[in-house]
């Protein structure tokens, strides 16, 4: 299990920061650690994987503790959703030097910024990376009295779940959703279609996760030109996105892709690479040096599933928690475990409105989801589902009584049956309490997080092991840069052209 979360990296007065990503904290291109996302202000923190969770957010504990002290006066921003957004041009797009690999990341950033608009690349979240123990599968496949190839059928139970995650993803923005409000300087001049909860804050009264609803980051535009990704099965998987990422799309296309003597997207295709089409769960391998992703899943299967759907909780300085992580590990094997048939177009559109409708509607005690061409109230729904995870939970919890799965698994049917005690509801609630909008209450979240930061006492030897990782990371960027290049748009034909 492993962690990617991302921080907004905000001056004092909570605007995105516009200072280069700091060199203390070592080369966003080659650190296997601290890196960037979209933006240059956009921080992402990467654990390496663990066998329990819990080692997992201990380093993402000891990442944000080495950052803090190096960061000046500047705050990473408690929440998923940004503020004091002052327009497109304030969002710095990431810089990962000269070298061809860092101009390929530089250049695929500008291409999003010109297709989806730079608002939508600042939201952060946090990802979940989970891959079931090897010694399971080969004692899973004699039980499914499996006779394929080991990787083809470790491959097929990892896109199983994945189907289940879509059918079942909702549940994760009702539980841990914690975006219900936002800045009104993220629309800035859009229309809203949203309710003000003060002059400077929108929201939606039952809203959990507005960053997984309509105004966060979507594949709309794809949608609309066919682009949708078949979980069938892997070669499925692979084929959809390949043909994505080779087929022109006419207003990409006017855009163009070198103008005026500069790359502004890496093609003019549906897709310019895997990462660009946006889903709640990605099945991964993990990649050679430049490697094509598809061409990874192709060569050697699935490795370990991403869940995307996690919302920074503002609650906790981490971002996310041990209680969270225990349920998410009983969700994922739960989904594993249970029949997923392959998804059709009819439950395609079931799982897309259900997703829709948690995000901006899962606290409204009316609500009613879709399944199976029938309606059932939300909150009926999840009790289901959570009450059938209870033999997984006790499974888990065998092994590591310790661990407390059957207990976050009590807590989250407690929020099932009581939305009020969703992190959304509080977040709303404290707001109200304290008369605050989103700005000042992300912004007190913000310090507070800083405070708890700086307090820790450090450990020598972490301090030491971070500083040695970030100097390495900078030689390994100057010894890459130092070598030959290719004329880029060589670089870029030989990437697509591996088969």
């Amino acid at each position: 299990m492993g962690l990617e979360k991302e921080s907004l990296r905000v001056a004092p007065d909570g605007s995105i920061a516009q200072t280069p990503h700091p060199a203390a904290l070592g080369s966003a291109l080659t650190h296997p650690w601290i890196t960037t996302d979209y933006s240059e202000a956009l921080l992402e923190f990467i654990t390496p994987p663990f066998p329990d969770s819990l080692e997992a957010l201990r380093f993402l504990r000891d990442t944000q503790r080495f950052v803090y002290p190096r960061l000046g006066e500047e705050l990473l921003w408690a929440t998923s959703m940004p503020c004091v957004v002052s327009g497109e041009t304030s969002i710095p797009i990431a810089h990962y030097g000269n070298s061809n690999p860092g101009l390929m990341k530089t250049v695929y950033r500008r291409g999003l910024g010109h297709r989806y608009g730079r608002m939508m690349q600042v939201i952060a979240g946090v990802h979940f990376n989970y891959s079931v123990p090897e010694v399971f599968w080969p004692v899973y496949q004699a039980l499914e009295q499996d006779a394929r190839e080991p990787q083809a059928f470790i491959s097929a139970a990892y896109f199983g779940m994945t189907r289940n995650l879509q059918r079942y993803g909702w549940l994760v923005p009702y539980l841990f959703g914690a975006s219900p409000a936002v800045c009104t300087s993220f629309l800035g001049e859009q229309e809203a279609r949203l309710p003000k909860f003060d002059p400077h804050t929108y929201y939606e009264p039952f809203a959990t996760s507005l960053r997984m609803g309509d105004i966060g980051y979507q594949n709309s535009r794809e949608d609309k030109a066919g682009v949708k990704a078949n979980y069938d099965s892997l070669e499925a998987y692979v084929d959809s996105l390949s043909r994505a990422i080779e087929t022109p799309h006419p207003e990409y296309e006017k855009m163009g892709m070198v103008v005026n003597g500069v790359y502004e997207q890496l093609n003019a295709n549906l897709l310019q690479i895997e990462n660009e089409y946006y889903s709640t769960i990605r099945p991964k391998q993990i990649l050679e040096p430049l490697e094509k992703p598809t061409l990874a899943l192709k060569r050697r299967g699935v490795k370990y599933l991403e869940l995307r759907s996690l919302d920074v909780n503002a609650f906790d300085p981490l971002g996310i928690n041990e209680e969270q992580l225990r349920f998410l590990e009983t969700f994922l094997l739960f989904c594993l475990l249970q029949d997923s048939p392959a998804v059709s177009a009819a439950e395609r559109r079931e799982i897309d409105y259900n997703q829709n409708a948690a995000a901006h509607r899962g606290r409204d005690p009316g609500l009613r989801l879709q399944r199976q061409g029938r309606e059932v109230p939300l909150r009926d729904w999840a009790v289901e589902l959570l009450s059938a995870m209870e033999g997984v939970s006790e499974a888990l919890e065998a092994g590591h009584p310790e661990r407390g799965y059957r207990a976050s698994l009590a807590n989250q049917l407690e929020t099932a049956r009581d939305p009020d005690r969703t992190p959304s509801a509080r977040m709303l609630r404290e707001m109200r309490d304290t008369g605050e909008g989103f700005h000042a209450f992300a912004k007190r979240m913000s310090l507070k997080h800083q405070h708890y930061f700086k307090a820790l006492p450090e450990d020598p030897g972490i301090t030491a092991r971070f500083e040695a990782q970030a100097r390495q990371s900078l030689e390994t960027q100057r010894e890459l840069e130092a070598r030959p290049q290719a004329l880029f748009g060589e670089f870029l034909a030989e990437y697509f052209a591996q088969r």
